[in-house]
């Protein structure tokens, strides 16, 4: 990470409120619903001391989501090899979004603009806006890329919340398949979802008692997670260009767990036909939204 600030912006309005710090690849530190009993976390806060995002509760994905196999893609007719940025994994991961420091471009009391100017993975030549608005009982994250190389790259967008798992926690998120994942965390296999019955959610279900760490494809678009003990639970509500999701977590005896809805699915540059992606050619643009609703029992 940068040496840069990491001081936290606050943005809130009578029902939620968020942190950000641009600095830490402008990661929400804490996102709360505003109760009569006090702050309630509707995804995992920061500790305030680790400056790095993966112990913060929510990132930026651009210019692509998760692992690249290859090691690089293609573009212009050649290979373009991109070194692993999260040791000890062997390969490249979420592209650099979430590990530059982003700028304020525009900030009022419930929502704030972030800019980011990447050229440090070529040949991804991009200029990329990160917008968090409050609205009522809704937060709604926008991510847009614009391609400022010469030459048309497939580009990739989402979102990595990482939420609180409690034992009362509930997923609902019906999708039609889901990605087999080899030991390097590399896709094995799509099948279809009655093929796991564990991780069909379909209808709300707790969290596998295991590892889980899959790409749901055929996803509606929407979930709802639900924390029994508290009786609070959030609506996501995806832009249509995030027909896929990414559930994560350790297992049952982790404090957390990630639902990613993003555009596409683990090493989808060497899959056949780029699913989800999006061919950019210069000064084109890509934008994907998420809305997350607080429901209250």
């Amino acid at each position: 990470m940068t040496s840069a600030s990491t001081s936290v912006i606050e943005i809130s309005n009578n029902r939620l409120a968020m942190g950000i710090v641009p600095a830490i690849g402008g990661c929400i530190t804490r996102f709360d619903a505003s109760t009569a009993s006090g702050p309630i976390p509707l995804l995992r806060p920061w500790d305030g001391v680790t400056a790095e995002p993966n112990a913060l509760g929510c990132y930026p994905l651009v210019p692509f989501s998760n692992r690249l196999g290859a090691g690089g893609v293609d573009a212009g007719g050649q290979f373009w090899p991109m070194p692993p940025n999260m040791p000890p994994d062997p390969y490249p991961i979420h592209g650099d979004g979430w590990q530059r420091a982003w700028t304020v471009e525009e900030q009022s009391e419930a929502r704030i603009m972030l800019a980011l100017e990447s050229r440090s993975l070529p040949p991804f030549d991009y200029t990329a806006r990160l917008s968090y608005a409050l609205a009522g009982a809704n937060m709604t994250m926008r991510l847009e890329v614009e391609h400022r190389g010469a030459i048309p790259v497939h580009y990739g967008l989402g979102f990595h919340p990482w939420l609180p798992r409690t034992a009362g926690t509930t997923l609902a998120a019906p999708a039609t398949h889901v990605w087999l994942e080899r030991a390097d965390h590399l896709p094995d296999r799509e099948v279809p979802i009655d093929e796991r019955p564990l991780w069909d959610f379909s209808q709300p279900r707790p969290l596998p008692e295991t590892w889980i760490n899959n790409t749901f494809t055929g996803w509606s678009g929407e979930a709802q997670v639900r924390w029994q003990e508290s009786g609070i639970g959030l609506a996501i509500k995806a832009s249509d260009a995030l027909g896929t999701c990414i559930v994560f977590s350790p297992g049952a005896d982790c404090d957390f767990f990630c639902f990613e809805p993003v555009s596409h699915p683990v090493d989808a540059h060497r899959l056949p036909g780029s699913p989800g992606l999006r061919l950019l050619e210069h000064g084109e643009r890509f934008a994907i939204a998420c809305r997350f609703t607080l429901m209250l029992d």
